[in-house]
């Protein structure tokens, strides 16, 4: 019972269209409006608060429940013994672990029918059986292997499915890209390091843009268009978007692999606008300017995901 228990949470559709419109008259207004359904809005609302309070019924049954809404989890210092459980989509997971310290997370589909959850493997319902076994530490649990960047300023961020290195804007990136022995002059849409469980997501979407060009162009050998690799994997992959060739730039150095002995740096030459964040969230991004130099690894620690 001493053990403290953090319940993580996030806003609703609704929730966000309410912060927006001030009233849910106003936007059920405004859905309607506009054709969408209002009633699936508020369905979706209903059943996730009661997903929300039956974990939370559940977790009071074996110690000190804290509930923490996403938006403050960046600023959260977390206990080494905290076991926490998040609420939520997919994203929510990726959210989280990127700041923890190899602390059990366990990730609860508030609505299967609706979230496909590959990181949310349980209901509300399993809990009263499932934390019994993480408090003791006896449940099985998967590794997931995070990416870490190091700026030259002393800044740090880690990411759980990828890390995007590159514009603010949907203006070209300017840097040096170096890997291994190798450097080079790039102007692109940026730079994506993709860890074993994002490389599903953001890198594979690369990979099939460039497969289908190699299709078109019938030249050599197709590439693979999924780089789907293991969650724990003790290597990470970088992929390079949009490579620009010109008198000042390069595209031969556009896509590798990062590992704990050939990390990823890449310098600065973007005078404003540069940014560096993970999993999507640029709301926790690092500035990125001419000069900064990042390193890009893996992370000491790994992810702990309850299976």
């Amino acid at each position: 019972m001493d053990r403290k228990l953090i319940l993580v949470t996030q806003p609703t559709r609704l929730e966000e269209l309410i912060y927006r419109y001030n009233t849910e008259g106003q936007v059920k207004f405004y859905l309607e409006h506009h054709g969408a359904d209002y009633g699936d809005y508020r369905q979706e609302h209903e059943r996730y608060r009661a997903a929300v309070a039956a974990a939370r019924q559940a977790m009071e049954q074996f110690g000190r429940v804290q509930v923490l809404e996403r938006k403050y989890v960046s600023r959260f210092l977390f206990g080494p013994e905290d076991l926490v459980v998040c609420v939520g989509r997919d994203g929510l997971i990726a959210n989280v672990m990127k700041y923890l310290q190899g602390q059990a997370l366990i990730g609860v589909n508030p609505e299967p029918e609706r979230w496909d959850g590959v990181l949310l493997p349980f209901s509300p319902r399993d809990l009263p059986l499932l934390l019994p076994e993480a408090i003791k530490g006896t449940r099985p649990s998967r590794a997931i292997t995070l990416a870490k960047a190091s700026l030259s300023d002393g800044q740090l961020l880690y990411g759980v499915n990828d890390i995007f290195i590159g514009q603010r804007t949907h203006t070209s990136a300017r840097y040096t890209l170096h890997s291994g022995s190798v450097s080079e002059n790039q102007s692109s849409s940026g730079v994506i390091v993709s860890t074993g469980l994002g490389s599903t997501g953001w890198l594979r979407s690369v990979l099939a843009g460039a497969a289908g060009v190699n299709r078109f162009y019938g030249k050599g050998e197709y590439l693979p268009e999924t780089a789907a690799f293991p969650w724990d994997a003790d290597y990470l992959f970088f992929a390079v978007r949009e490579p620009y060739p010109s008198r000042a730039t390069k595209a031969d150095l556009v896509f590798g692999r990062v590992t704990r002995e050939k990390t990823l740096q890449i310098v600065s030459q973007m005078p404003e606008n540069g940014v560096i964040f993970s999993d999507g969230m640029e709301a926790d991004s690092l500035e990125f300017t001419a000069g900064l130099t990042v390193t890009v690894g893996l992370a000491s620690h790994q992810g702990k995901l309850l299976v």
